[in-house]
């Protein structure tokens, strides 16, 4: 058996969570199961195929909304599951950002 690689306290969800992966640009969605998540990554297992699919970066949403979602990076790949890293907006960036529009960081 393989060395645990990952970092922190992890969630694990005993028949999974239903969400979706999607493109950055809207280009492409695919249904998955959220099967364990931590603050930093989560393992996923894909609906359908992921071959041709741009997942050096993508968005894995958690509600139906849309509303809640995390930016992902591909990690890894076993059959039709998958190993994401979530990716963190630079604090520089946000800052940046609240200064043009009033708020405060």
């Amino acid at each position: 058996m393989a060395a645990e690689r990952r970092d922190g306290l992890r969630v694990t969800f005993e028949r999974g969570f239903n969400a979706h992966m999607m493109g950055i640009d809207g280009t492409w969605r695919r249904e998955c199961r959220l099967e364990d998540i931590s603050e930093t990554g989560a393992k996923l297992t894909v609906s359908g195929h992921v071959e041709g699919l741009h997942l050096s970066e993508f968005f894995l949403l958690l509600s139906s909304t849309g509303l809640a979602y995390r930016r992902c990076e591909l990690s890894w790949v076993n059959g039709d599951q998958i190993g994401v890293n979530f990716l963190k907006s630079s604090r520089k960036k946000r800052r940046k950002a609240a200064q043009h529009s009033g708020a405060e960081v």
